[in-house]
């Protein structure tokens, strides 16, 4: 892990220069990186069991490893790992999430609560209270929240799971859906990234992950001149889209929590063009 930390800074620096207008968000990345790292470390158990006995089972029924709506985990490791990612944020711009510390420490919002609900695209909780910006600030916390966490059990189940085979869209470890993928190997393989617990799987080429469409002649892509490396895959039957990079002609091996922040563009562009 030191050596994927080094190289990732290493890569956000060289991005810094290559892309100025990013230099904050990678700034922030940066830090984010640090800290995940040193509270992995820290982590001495998984605190999300998992029963090897439905391994197996679960990967067959399509169903991830962790059922987040069961809701019985002690969370209190990623909620200082949450409050840590707010200082980061506070200590760029005083004032923006200290009214969210505040509620969090008093118990006006739970933790808990607001980790269940970010599986089930539900914040009702906050909407009414915080203005947007710092909502999107809460969900990129909250899903980095858990990822030290949730390493441990890639860590340790990761290569069984890869063995099994897993052939959906989602996340086989978490269940969440992935922002960005990658083709690699010669045979220009094509893999998913989950940003929520750091997992690889391998995924068909021609298929949307969101709707499992086949469709070739609704399933299209773009790039922007100059960046050929860098592409959005969109399915035209969900309207949804992926970002996918190819770095088999320049050998050079992405760190995708790198690129997931590099590409903000293609984000904007596939949202300008009515995909989400």
């Amino acid at each position: 892990m030191a050596k994927i930390l080094k190289n990732a800074l290493k890569t956000i620096e060289e991005y810094k220069t290559a892309t100025p207008h990013y230099v904050e968000l990678l700034d922030i990345l940066g830090e984010i990186l640090i800290i995940r790292e040193e509270y992995r470390r820290k982590m001495k158990e998984i605190i999300f069991p998992v029963d090897e006995e439905l391994i197996k089972k679960k990967i067959a029924g399509g169903l991830p490893l962790i059922d987040f709506s069961a809701g019985m985990f002690d969370l209190a490791e990623p909620k200082q790992y949450f409050l840590a990612l707010l200082e980061i944020a506070e200590k760029r711009a005083p004032g923006e999430t200290k009214e969210i510390v505040q509620k969090i420490e008093d118990g006006s919002f739970n933790f808990e609560k607001l980790i269940c609900d970010s599986f089930n695209s539900s914040h009702d909780d906050t909407s009414d209270e915080i203005d947007d910006d710092v909502i999107d600030l809460v969900d990129l916390f909250l899903e980095e929240s858990l990822r030290p966490a949730l390493e441990k059990v890639v860590e340790k189940y990761g290569s069984i799971v890869a063995g099994i085979g897993w052939v959906e869209g989602y996340c086989p470890i978490c269940g969440k859906d992935p922002k960005i993928g990658e083709i690699r190997e010669e045979e220009g393989r094509r893999f998913l990234f989950c940003t929520q617990c750091g997992f690889e799987w391998r995924f068909r080429r021609i298929k949307c992950p969101f709707c499992g469409n086949e469709e070739q002649q609704t399933l299209a892509y773009f790039t922007i001149e100059g960046e050929e490396k860098y592409r959005v895959d969109v399915c035209n039957e969900c309207k949804r889209y992926i970002k996918t990079v190819d770095f088999r002609e320049s050998k050079e091996e992405a760190n995708l929590d790198v690129e997931d922040i590099a590409t903000l563009h293609l984000d904007m562009l596939a949202n300008e063009e009515g995909y989400n």
